[in-house]
């Protein structure tokens, strides 16, 4: 299907940063498959993350593209040791403002297909595959994986009580079955998440897949497996108020979506 992209907001942030890019890499090559990760204070995840990641998926060539978030740590030197390309923000923003600058890259740099994961190394890279392949093969646009059909680890009620719970509401908002609405590892056709209007600078998993379904692409989930952090803390939040942020985006995004269809 053909979606009009949408006006993307450029800051003063994203200009330095892919500036900086351009300088340091040149005519850089980021596909077929860009595996994208965005990173704040994750210098010591990333040698194990970054060292799993395949260099061939589906039988493509893959390369990783690690958007440092305004670190103030060895986050980009470590990613470039371990050989991944790295553009680095000079602020940290959030994660969905890193993740929109690293679309914007891979769309750029010649990237047909884009893989998102985590530097915390709670997703497995062997699932990598798992989520391109059905787009690789023409059967979807969008892959999202999913614990609820595949497993997670023991523990943390409350947070799965949350994937439900909102699950269950996506599923209803859009018609759309949907069981986990917050797993960080999914793949798409690049041209996705660059035709979508994405906010967010935080919670920015829900915008992505509310979008993405309403706006008629063909998503679907596959199992997954998701595993507890490597190391440090989670920078979500605690969970009653980050199931909060969740839940606003969630609705704040079916109503602007709606009224665009409406519209």
């Amino acid at each position: 299907m053909t979606v009009s992209p949408q006006p993307t907001v450029t800051t003063a942030t994203d200009v330095a940063a892919m500036s900086e890019f351009a300088t340091r890499y040149g005519d850089a090559d980021l596909g077929p498959v860009c595996i994208l990760i965005a990173a704040f204070r994750e210098a010591n995840n990333l040698p194990a993350v970054l060292g799993a990641l395949p260099r061939v998926t589906a039988g493509l060539r893959a390369v990783v593209l690690v958007v440092d978030d305004g670190s103030d740590d060895a986050t980009a030197d470590v990613a470039r040791g371990c050989g991944a390309f790295v553009c680095r923000a000079s602020e940290n923003r959030g994660q969905g403002a890193a993740l929109r600058l690293g679309y914007r890259l891979a769309e750029q740099y010649g990237a047909s297909f884009v893989v998102t994961t985590d530097a915390d190394g709670q997703y497995d890279p062997a699932d990598i595959e798992t989520v391109l392949r059905p787009i690789v093969d023409g059967e979807a646009d969008f892959v999202s994986g999913s614990r609820r059909l595949g497993s997670t680890y023991r523990g943390d009620d409350l947070r799965r009580l949350g994937v439900v719970t909102y699950a269950a509401l996506l599923s209803a908002l859009t018609r759309h079955r949907v069981t986990d609405p917050s797993f960080g590892l999914r793949a798409m056709r690049v041209g996705v998440p660059t035709s979508l209007q994405l906010d967010q600078p935080q919670y920015q998993a829900a915008e992505l897949l509310i979008g993405a379904i309403m706006r008629g692409y063909r998503v679907a989930e596959v199992p997954a497996t998701m595993h507890r952090r490597a190391a440090g803390k989670s920078r979500k939040g605690p969970d009653l108020l980050y199931g909060a942020r969740f839940g606003r985006v969630v609705m704040a995004t079916w109503r602007r979506e709606r009224l665009r269809r409406r519209g």
